[in-house]
């Protein structure tokens, strides 16, 4: 993928907003709250950091999928979960504050747990001869770019809580219209391939998007979590953050590579759909 002013500029001040705008909804409590929920986010935290990557690995391998978009679906797998997870545990009755500590929690531990994940896929599917790492340099971009932008919008929430309201709304609007357009942008890009693409990975992300979201409810329930947390952690699981994982694997500056941001492309518009019915689902015959 060529270096234009798209993604060289766009895509790390896209991604700086987006990570602002997440900041601005963080608290120091939302980290502290891991005592009062110890159990659930260490179940959590199990499902998210390594029963996702084994599973997607398994998918991954089991579809046969082209080496670029094995590894474009294991970035999806390494990347945490968001605001949307929040939104749509909120209206399948989950445990919000719950899903708030797991976006926190995780949104930090990716930084370390990411480069591992996409470095062992790169290797796995690409070769040693082919592999693109993320050296430690990138590293560092990766966490001036993600965690720079989530502390000043933490630093502004502690600080100026009526400016962090006031600005919340509005980032998280753009958010998705930087979304929308990520999303555009990566299927212009790749439009003489999309299509057979589409149908290589769709499936495969489909699955993936459903395994999902079943290990994220079924693996606490298992575990004796109540229903509300379960839920929470089915969202969190199953609905990742789409546009980190396209802006790593187009910034110039990470992975470069736009055939690696398809796969994440295609879960994006699929979860909002799947995420919906497993709400409809996991509430049928509840009375409020």
């Amino acid at each position: 993928m060529q270096s234009s002013v798209l993604t060289a500029v766009f895509l790390p001040v896209a991604l700086g907003i987006i990570m602002l705008g997440l900041g601005l909804s963080l608290t120091l409590a939302d980290f502290k709250r891991v005592v009062v929920y110890p159990r659930a986010v260490l179940v959590g935290l199990l499902c998210q950091m390594l029963l996702l990557p084994a599973l997607c690995y398994g998918i991954a391998v089991g579809f046969g999928l082209p080496p670029e978009l094995a590894v474009g679906l294991m970035l999806l797998a390494a990347s945490p979960g968001g605001a949307t997870a929040n939104f749509y545990s909120h209206l399948a009755h989950g445990d919000v504050a719950l899903n708030i500590t797991l976006t926190a929690v995780n949104s930090v531990l990716s930084l370390l747990s990411l480069p591992f994940i996409v470095n062992f896929a790169l290797t796995a599917f690409m070769g040693e001869g082919k592999v693109i790492p993320l050296q430690f340099d990138k590293v560092l971009q990766l966490f001036a770019i993600v965690l720079g932008p989530v502390s000043i919008g933490m630093a502004i929430r502690s600080r100026r809580p009526d400016l962090a309201d006031r600005l919340e709304r509005p980032l998280r609007i753009t958010s998705a219209v930087l979304l929308l357009v990520i999303i555009a942008a990566t299927i212009i890009k790749e439009r003489a391939v999309i299509g057979e693409a589409f149908v290589s990975v769709g499936p495969a992300a489909l699955c993936f998007n459903l395994a999902s979201l079943l290990v994220g409810y079924s693996v606490p329930r298992l575990l004796r979590l109540d229903k509300r947390q379960s839920i929470a952690i089915g969202m969190e699981i199953g609905i990742h953050n789409g546009t980190l994982a396209i802006a790593i694997a187009t910034t110039p500056a990470l992975l470069n590579n736009s055939t690696m941001a398809i796969p994440p492309a295609i879960y994006s518009l699929i979860m909002f759909f799947t995420a919906a019915a497993f709400g409809w689902l996991v509430n049928r015959g509840r009375r409020d």
